[in-house]
């Protein structure tokens, strides 16, 4: 399908098309051209992604402007799936006559995904991947392997990426993981670096959030992005909690004694290279008296042994100061870092809970062992030219020591936005101690900033990112669009429902003073029981967390709650370990085809609940548990800083992280139009209007006010009703509603010129000269549904909108500012 959007003629890779993937194409458009970045929530299963992908290869193409799109999604399966997308829109432009020869479409994973060295690609572990291939990719390892052959192993799929043109490693066109690895297979190089050497050569690249968000990784992957490139981060309601991860580290006792050998390693590497070969270090130390920038060359080889902290913020004292004295020379660095390790080691002999700035531990920090804060910050930068000259290999040995050095790097690199706590017991009941000491970030902001000051276009998205204004505040950008879209049907496909008691009318609630409460666990077990009766084929059930559903689960036993499910279907339990998950997985759908039906036990916020699709006969219903609040001390540090910093009040935040991880749990059931089931929310906290308004458009719009305070026997009445209802034969293929053709697109179009024409008719020749003159401002609702004045609000009469207004004036070629 090929329409037009203003002046841009899009290409559609299907013939039909969702009225939300129009008005969500419109509204990418509109941030582009504004050159803004945007919020945007679209309903599940409507082709968020083909969506993306058409409107902005479309945009790049037509603009004589070279733009490049960064494509950020969360999971390998997800990066796959965008891939599959991007592949089949580019095949459908060329078979459309679309010039796109020389455009190039890649996706970048971790080395463990991509590996194909006959011994390198059998280790499980990612990191002794990645520090077996550094082994033999490194700078240090190729320079002795080609003077000297045979002297130090290589691999040869990587030396045979010196034999192409470095611009040229692949043929144009858009592959998949598997097309690289298959590629590469059959050339004898190394897909990994393919794609790294690729980067500044691809129109499009499409890998993890940590790429462009984790400073580690983004210094090397990232660098040599174009500013005008245009970033998408794709399922993006978790956005600011990878930002926390990528800036936050956690040291255990084990760590710091692992650390310390580390240490001792390196200090006898020295002592055997001063003997041996002293010069090296000496011009090391030249280096380092010339500056740190000069020593620390970007090297591919080193995405592992980058600082935690992004360049910009090292870069003040690193362009015009040489690194401080007293760690330049190696073994006096050696002896700095066993001082700091021991000073830790120290600390975690404290029996009570400790919580401090980082200003607070530097002060400590000096005054016990006289260690500056430069020297601090400036040591993963130096242990990573250390670790260069020393040519160390198998470097994963090392990681603890890489993580104590970051620690330091971060406390010494900020002074506000993150809190260091020190817990001596894993949990308030324990009794042995087993220290962990946490360097927190609680300012999401500080990580995405750069992405922000860098790039013209940033586009947040994903099904569930409701309440949108939370975002712009807590990553601290001005977005020019907000809009989430509802969800057009042509039949009600879901039936959203709040379940606030049992059938003996006990209140239910996952509050921390009743869940374990007997009746309150029992009527939770006769939802299941019912649902299990009248559902047919798969019922996925979500937990707060893996204790409470492991103490539910042991309940229900106990009260024959579970050989009652047993009657009609069988049952699976998510847990932490992602392979026995993956075969709970396995054997869950296979029941859901074979007819048996099965329920699947898991928890929010865990694998289930984030990354697999229950579609279509895998998911007919999802019943959920949780209105989670969290009563850690991180989270308590996270709101406080949020509260005096941003003005978020904690009951806000509290409800929008609940809200939002409940919304991708019942998202999991609906993977499209033609896909159908029931939402169960089991908490009497769900049936208030506050909390349920920070749902998704798309969910809220179906939950109607008898249906938000249900009991059990209501609730199992109803479904079975609307499960008859929905089983009736529908023809999926009516245009029109829910469903438009290009007629459909050109018909809405020629309406909206109507519509203009006669507001432009009414308003009278020079009217809307005149009011543009006055210098009215005309702000997007965040709805997307209305334009509002903000100056002057005149009343034109009831049948003239503001809509109208606007479009009158864009018709006349005027500039209207939105958002």
């Amino acid at each position: 399908m090929k329409f037009m959007i203003g002046d841009l003629p899009v290409l559609f890779p299907y013939d039909r098309i969702y009225p939300e993937q129009f008005s969500y194409m419109s509204d990418l458009k509109a941030t582009l051209d504004a050159g803004g970045h945007c919020v945007l929530e679209m309903p599940s299963g409507t082709g968020k992604t083909v969506s993306l992908l058409s409107l902005i290869v479309s945009y790049m193409q037509f603009y004589p402007t070279k733009r490049k799109l960064i494509y950020c999604s969360r999971t390998v399966p997800e990066i796959e799936k965008a891939l599959a997308e991007l592949k089949r829109l580019m095949e459908y432009r060329e078979e459309m006559g679309a010039k796109d020869e020389e455009f190039r479409g890649l996706g970048l994973t971790s080395r463990k995904n991509l590996c194909l060295h006959p011994e390198v690609s059998k280790e499980k572990k990612g990191k002794v991947v990645d520090s077996r291939c550094r082994d033999l990719t490194s700078a240090f390892a190729c320079e002795k392997g080609r003077a000297n052959p045979g002297s130090v192993p290589l691999c040869d799929y990587h030396e045979n990426l010196n034999n192409y043109e470095p611009g040229n490693l692949i043929p144009p066109g858009v592959y998949t993981l598997d097309d690289v690895k298959k590629y590469g297979q059959e050339k004898g190089v190394c897909p990994y670096f393919t794609i790294r050497r690729m980067m500044p050569y691809l129109d499009i690249v499409i890998f993890s959030f940590h790429y462009l968000l984790d400073p580690k990784v983004a210094e090397n992957v990232s660098a040599e992005m174009s500013k005008e490139s245009i970033i998408v981060f794709d399922e993006a309601h978790n956005i600011d909690n990878v930002c926390i991860e990528s800036l936050s580290v956690d040291l255990t006792r084990p760590m710091l004694d692992s650390a310390a050998r580390s240490v001792n390693k390196i200090g006898d590497k020295i002592e055997e290279l001063k003997r041996t070969d002293a010069e090296k270090l000496q011009n090391e130390y030249e280096k380092l008296v010339a500056g740190l920038q000069e020593a620390n060359e970007h090297r591919e080889d080193e995405d592992m042994l980058t600082a935690p902290v992004p360049s910009a913020k090292l870069s003040e004292d690193m362009v015009d100061e040489a690194v401080p004295g007293n760690i330049r020379k190696a073994e006096h660095f050696v002896a700095f870092l066993k001082r700091f390790i021991e000073y830790l080691k120290t600390r975690m002999r404290v029996l009570h809970v400790v919580a401090e700035t980082p200003q607070s531990f530097l002060a400590h920090l000096k005054e016990i062992t006289y260690i500056e804060r430069r020297p601090l910050k400036f040591s993963a930068e130096r242990l990573t030219s250390l670790v260069r000259t020393l040519e160390l290999t198998n470097i994963d040995e090392h990681y603890a020591l890489q993580q104590v050095v970051g620690f330091g790097t971060l406390v010494a690199s900020y002074e506000k936005g993150f809190m260091l706590i020190l817990e001596p017991y894993e949990t308030e009941h324990a009794t042995v101690p087993n220290p962990i000491f946490h360097m927190v970030c609680l300012d999401p902001s500080l990580a995405i900033s750069p992405v922000f000051e860098r790039f013209s276009s940033v586009i947040i998205t994903s099904g569930t990112i409701s309440p949108l204004d939370m975002y712009p505040k807590m990553l601290q950008f001005q977005p020019v669009m907000e809009v989430s879209y509802p969800m057009t049907l042509q039949r009600n496909a879901f039936f959203p429902m709040v379940i606030t008691r049992g059938s003996d009318q006990v209140p239910i609630s996952s509050r921390f003073e009743v869940r374990n409460d007997p009746a309150v666990v029992r009527n939770f077990g006769s939802i299941l029981i019912e649902m299990s009766r009248v559902v047919p084929d798969g019922i996925v059930a979500f937990f707060p967390s893996y204790l409470y559903m492991e103490s539910i689960v042991s309940a229900w036993y106990d009260m024959g709650i579970l050989s009652e499910v047993w009657k009609h279907k069988l049952l699976f339990v998510e847990t932490p370990d992602a392979m026995e998950t993956s075969i709970a997985l396995k054997n869950y759908r296979e029941a859901c085809n074979n007819g048996r039906g099965a329920v699947m036990l898991s928890v929010a916020r865990g694998k289930v609940s984030e990354g697999i699709d229950f579609d279509h006969n895998y998911g007919r219903a999802v019943i959920i548990i949780p209105y989670q609040y969290t009563e850690s001390r991180i989270l308590k540090a996270r709101l406080e800083f949020l509260r005096d910093n941003y003005r978020v009040r904690e009951n806000d935040y509290l409800t929008f992280d609940a809200m939002r991880h409940a919304a991708q749990c019942v998202g999991r059931v609906l993977r499209g139009k033609t896909d159908w089931g029931l939402m169960v929310f089991a908490d009497k906290r769900f049936a208030r209007q506050d909390k349920r308004s920070k749902l998704p458009k798309w969910i809220n719009q179906y939950i109607i006010e008898a249906h938000s305070n249900m009991s059990t026997d209501m609730a199992v009445s109803l479904a079975k009703k609307f499960i008859r209802q929905i089983s009736q034969p529908f023809d999926h293929t009516q245009t029109g509603i829910s469903l438009w053709t290009l007629e459909d697109i050109e018909d809405r179009q020629r309406k909206d010129r109507e519509e203009a024409d006669r507001a432009l008719r009414a308003l009278g020749p020079g009217a809307i000269q005149a009011q543009a003159a006055e210098g009215m401002q005309l702000d997007r609702e965040i709805d997307g549904d209305a334009f509002a004045p903000v100056e002057d609000d005149m009343d034109y009469g009831d049948d003239i909108d503001d809509e109208a207004l606007v479009r009158a004036a864009e018709l006349h070629g005027m500039e209207v500012e939105s958002g």
